[in-house]
Formats: C-alpha cells, structure tokens, sequence
C-alpha cells in the first residue's frame, strides 16, 4: 500500500503531489467511504511529513472529499443525498444549457474538437479503467462548455469537479453502465453535429439524470 501512495520528488510542491495523490485514491476507492484517515499511516504511505498530510487532509475538507468526525478525526466523506441532488441538478441545468448552444452556433471547426473529445472518451471507456473514463469525461465536457461559450457556467461546474468526479465515479462503476452512458453521449453529439438545440439539451439532461437515479438508487440503498 505504501509503494502504490509514495510519491516520487519534481518541480512541484511535496503538499501539491500529496493533494492529488490522495484526491485520486479517494476517487478510486483506494479509502472507502467513512474510512478514518490516520495521519501516520498517511505520512508512512505518502512518504512525507505529519505536517503536509495535515495541510492535504484540511485541503481535502474544504473540497468536500473529507470530514471531520468528532471524537475520530479525519474521514473519508459520504456523499449526501440532499446535496448530490443538488450538484445534479446544476449538472443538468449547464450541460444542458452548454449543449444548446453548442447546437445552435458551434462552428464546424469546434464540432471536430468534439467529435475529437468524445473518441477519446470512447477509448477510455474501452480501457476500463475509470480514472481514464473521468479525465476524458472531464475534456469532453471543458470542449463542449468552451465551444458553447460558456465561459462562467464552466467556472461553476469546475468549482464543483472535485465533488463531480466522486460521485462520477461511482456512477462509473455500477452494473451496466458503459453501454448506456455511450450512447447518451452519442446522442448528444448527434444532436450537435445535426444543430438540433431542443434534441441537445434533452439528450445532455438526460445523460445527467441517468447518472443521477444510479447514485440516489445507491445512497438510499447504501450502497455507496
């Protein structure tokens, strides 16, 4: 476990490579939801001192991946169902918003930049591995955002990644999940590539509350 955390020394900041070690060893499940995160078992994984792993855990708090539980310290946080609505349903709104007007004045060079994005996104999907699939999905998605020229609504949607990219990664891993998601994609791009506006915008919203009824299925079941 330790060898698969360390760190290896560069440019950037040992605080900064911890940060985006951990970030993605929550996203990929290396921690659990409400895993307690023990600071020297940390420092001995991540390979760095008491005082980094306690700047990178408040850093992971503020981003919503970590909570502090009273009593018991730091922990891995579990998605809420009120606010993972909530996120949804900001997702639905900009990506649908982002599609429309992709439609409606995207140029053909921008449509081949997406078309570009989404076989990359197909690629990873294939891969199986579903810190691929989230990268992908994450271009796909500032392509589309910066050829609809939705520059604010994408600030917004960056601002919520962190939280994003756990609860799509949870939605990744569920049963019966790849074939769908392809072809809501597929769906979208259609509806672009044919400057269908109304046809964009439903399909991009439903790619999104498809996702949504996995994870409120989930986090009512307990799954998650």
């Amino acid at each position: 476990m330790a060898d698969t955390l360390r760190i290896d020394r560069s440019a950037k900041t040992l605080r900064t490579l911890a940060l985006e070690r951990m970030r993605e060893a929550i996203m990929d499940f290396h921690f659990q939801p409400g895993e307690r995160l023990v600071e020297r078992p940390l420092c001995d994984q991540l390979g760095v001192s008491r005082s980094v792993v306690r700047e990178v855990l408040r850093q992971l708090e503020a981003e919503g991946l970590v909570q502090m539980i009273p009593g018991h310290g730091p922990a891995v946080a579990k998605p809420d169902l009120g606010r993972t609505d909530e996120i949804y349903e900001l997702r639905a709104l900009l990506e649908g918003i982002a599609a429309r007007a992709c439609a409606t004045s995207a140029t053909d060079h921008q449509i081949a930049l997406l078309d570009a994005a989404l076989a990359k996104l197909l690629e990873a999907w294939a891969s199986g591995v579903p810190a691929e699939v989230m990268r992908a999905t994450a271009s796909f998605y500032e392509v589309l955002f910066e050829a609809a020229d939705k520059r604010i609504a994408w600030e917004i949607v960056t601002g919520l990644n962190v939280r994003i990219n756990q609860l799509r990664s949870m939605t990744i891993l569920s049963q019966n999940r790849r074939e769908p998601a392809i072809a809501e994609m597929h769906a979208i791009m259609d509806a672009i590539r044919s400057r269908k506006p109304d046809a964009a915008e439903a399909a991009a919203r439903r790619h999104v509350e498809t996702a949504w009824k996995i994870a409120r299925d989930a986090l009512r079941l307990g799954t998650l």
